[in-house]
């Protein structure tokens, strides 16, 4: 490959305008696949749907409200990222090795976290409001 020609995908060619479209594109793609063959992900948006519905309308601090929105949606976005890598790894060899067995470990104990995360901030955050409305 001479100095003058590019070492960067095809893909990568795209500016302006038709860029942002097609970036909007590749990620409604990258949601349905997600939607239609990843388990874990369709059963977390039935759990996170309805917290980021409830989170805007609790009598809490706005930065209160926004942290249990994103915690679940940062539940959402490492699920995705797991997601991806377990297709990577699947897509180089659906053989057994150890390898592919470490990245699918550390790609689900970054889900677990990131899920223990939304659940210690949703406690933290949801346990003073509920004692304060049951003692009255």
């Amino acid at each position: 490959m001479s100095e003058n020609e590019s070492q960067f995908s095809e893909f990568k060619s795209k500016s302006g305008f038709r860029r942002i479209l097609s970036a909007y594109s590749y990620s409604m793609q990258g949601f349905q696949a997600a939607w239609r063959n990843e388990h874990a992900f369709r059963q977390e948006v039935m759990i996170v749907v309805p917290g980021m519905l409830i989170a805007p309308f609790l009598p809490l601090p706005a930065l209160h409200r926004l942290a249990l929105v994103a915690v679940v949606m940062l539940l959402l976005i490492v699920e995705l990222l797991n997601s991806a890598i377990e297709t990577v790894v699947d897509r180089i060899s659906l053989e057994r090795h150890p390898l592919s067995k470490v990245a699918k470990d550390i790609g689900s104990a970054a889900v677990f976290l990131s899920l223990v995360l939304a659940g210690m901030t949703w406690a933290v955050i949801l346990l003073p409001l509920a004692k304060a409305y049951f003692r009255t």
